[in-house]
């Protein structure tokens, strides 16, 4: 499982994270089994990963990362699942299964080729608000994938990001949380512009879309990928609740009003 190690950023090698919608040649996801995430035994929740990774084997390859102890049961689940792509399944040590969090952020350049960036992971806050300790596995499991596929890797040392903090339009903008990025659980050695040099560095946009909150009481602290999504350049789909009574109206309003307000990286106007 090796790969190259490279101490260059995306952004100086001409490489950028693509927007969700973008073309790609598979998904990866990780099996549930932590006790502590998944009621009864995580049965229901494997249920519910077979029935959504068969689903996407539809339309292109799946590999599934299974921990030792759940590697037979998860192949059994998945064998000969009937599916016009392949499900493959491969031995991945993990905390849990959160895989677009603890899992690479790919980045491509102008002639199609595939790098990734293995950021730093603390399970949501470390130990000032972390979901579990310890976390060791998962903060390795971006590696490991790019190991398995091959793929030339960016380490952030120090640095920490989690997938569903971050969504981009492929054109230059980044939509992100103050609540999350500005966290004093992930990188408080760094101000907001060190921050944003970063995303820029690594990411390779040109403008940070700042909404304060994301979703209220979001374990999180405020994730992006519940709140709000690109859903094509310069669109962008709100969380939104018309009860004035409910915390997450004010979260969402004024997340309404800034998008409202804000022209993306070509200065087009956010609807």
């Amino acid at each position: 499982m090796a790969f190259r190690n490279l101490t260059s950023t995306p952004r100086a090698d001409g490489f950028s994270m693509p927007a969700e919608w973008a073309t790609h040649k598979q998904t990866w996801m990780v099996w549930p089994e932590r006790t502590d995430s998944w009621r009864l035994g995580a049965k229901p929740a494997q249920q519910a990963f077979v029935t959504v990774i068969k689903a996407i084997a539809g339309f292109e390859p799946v590999t599934v990362g299974a921990s030792a102890a759940q590697y037979a049961n998860a192949l059994a689940q998945l064998t000969d699942a009937g599916t016009k792509f392949p499900i493959r399944v491969v031995e991945i040590s993990n905390n849990d299964a959160w895989c677009r969090d603890t899992g690479p952020t790919f980045v491509t350049n102008a002639a199609g080729e595939v790098r990734g960036i293995d950021w730093t992971f603390n399970a949501w806050g470390g130990l000032n608000g972390g979901l579990y300790f310890p976390w060791d596995k998962d903060d390795q499991v971006a590696s490991k994938i790019l190991g398995i596929e091959q793929l030339p890797r960016y380490r952030t040392e120090g640095f920490v990001l989690e997938g569903g903090a971050i969504h981009v339009d492929g054109e230059g903008t980044l939509l992100t949380t103050a609540e999350c990025l500005l966290n004093s659980n992930r990188n408080p050695h760094l101000s907001c512009e060190q921050i944003e040099q970063q995303m820029r560095d690594y990411l390779g946009i040109d403008k940070v879309l700042w909404l304060e909150d994301g979703i209220f009481n979001d374990e999180t602290d405020g994730h992006i990928d519940n709140m709000a999504c690109f859903v094509k350049p310069g669109e962008v789909v709100l969380a939104w609740t018309d009860d004035e009574s409910d915390p997450q109206y004010a979260r969402s309003k004024a997340a309404l009003d800034y998008l409202e307000a804000a022209t993306d990286a070509k200065g087009r106007k956010i609807k």
